[in-house]
């Protein structure tokens, strides 16, 4: 999710969350989780954005989707992730879902360096792209006073 769009492109960041893994480390990456029964991917990337950072998004565009496998209570799962630009549309930052450790606005150029999945690195660069070629002009404002910006 980007805040800043339409702006400078030095005020452009990044909402990421943080989770400590199970060597204590803080691993940083784009909100994410499972599509709930009734929702597209597209709502339930906005209601992941909410639940696991506390502010409101809407879909600009899609990225691309990541496959891969993890074992929890010794069973092998997969899952894929749909991941879209999203645009910040207002709230605050706020790691109160349990599942996140921290979250915190990033600038875009530091989000490569952040990201600790090779496969987040790669839709960053995508995004990266298509912000680059986005007309925003066309992007409608924000009525949001006192939104963060960077």
């Amino acid at each position: 999710m980007v805040d800043g769009l339409g702006g400078p492109p030095e005020k452009l960041c990044a909402a990421l969350i943080g989770r400590t893994d199970r060597r204590g480390r803080l691993l940083w990456s784009l909100p994410k989780g499972h599509i709930e029964q009734g929702e597209t991917a597209e709502q339930t990337a906005m209601r992941e954005v909410r639940e696991e950072t506390g502010v409101r998004s809407s879909v600009l565009a899609e990225l691309g989707s990541i496959d891969y496998w993890f074992v929890t209570e010794g069973r092998r799962v997969h899952k894929t992730v749909h991941h879209y630009l999203l645009r910040y549309l207002g709230g605050e930052l706020s790691d109160a879902d349990v599942e996140v450790t921290e979250v915190a606005w990033v600038p875009l150029r530091e989000l490569r360096t952040r990201l600790a999945y090779a496969d987040e690195r790669k839709l960053a660069d995508i995004a990266d792209r298509l912000i680059a070629e986005m007309d925003h002009e066309r992007l409608p404002d924000v009525d949001e006073p006192g939104a963060p910006r960077g």
